[in-house]
């Protein structure tokens, strides 16, 4: 099969795989949800590759916040990139291979603290930063860009339970993305 038509196939089943957990697991809340994000995001990066990885990265904001599980619009490009730093370290750290084993953990501690502070950085004292002056209450057309009651609610949403979402998430891609790989012939 041409390579870029199983790159995309791959990318592509990877995606609906995101939207679809997304979806189903919603009510089930940040935690729940967030690993799942997390898992298919670092198998993407680990099977299909760092191009694949970020391709979904990027996607999967906008389709959170379609689903209506990104709090707000403005947070859409800070997890964007703190998707793209997650697949990005967790692919350069381990490659696809995702050999030599004990790198494992020390990888995705790194992937999941970077993506963690991307966050923070951004959500938390960047955005929430400028939403307690300038942004607080300011429309763009018909949507506000942040009300009241979302500045109180972004710091808890984007502060400890990204890393542990991430780990979790990377960890169960730990052990799935080897199985893939092999059924895959990778």
């Amino acid at each position: 099969m041409n390579k870029k038509i199983l790159w995309i196939t791959e990318t592509a089943v990877m995606l609906a795989l995101l939207v679809a957990l997304q979806a189903l697991t919603k009510p089930l809340g940040q935690l729940v949800t967030g690993s799942c994000v997390n898992a298919v995001l670092a198998i993407t990066a680990l099977v299909v590759g760092l191009s694949g990885g970020i391709t979904v990265a990027l996607i999967s904001p906008v389709c959170a916040f379609l689903l209506g599980i990104a709090p707000n619009f403005i947070t859409v490009l800070p997890i964007m990139l703190a998707n793209a730093c997650f697949v990005i370290i967790l692919h350069w750290l381990l490659g696809r291979s995702m050999k030599p084993l004990w790198k494992q953990p020390a990888a995705l501690a790194a992937a999941a603290f970077f993506k963690f502070g991307v966050l923070y950085v951004l959500v938390v004292e960047v955005i929430c930063g400028l939403a307690s002056g300038a942004l607080l209450g300011k429309k763009i057309g018909n949507t506000v860009l942040l009300a009241p009651p979302m500045l109180k609610m972004l710091p808890a949403m984007f502060s400890w339970p990204q890393l542990f979402t991430a780990l979790i998430g990377g960890a169960v891609a730990l052990l799935i993305a080897p199985i893939l790989r092999k059924a895959l012939h990778k």
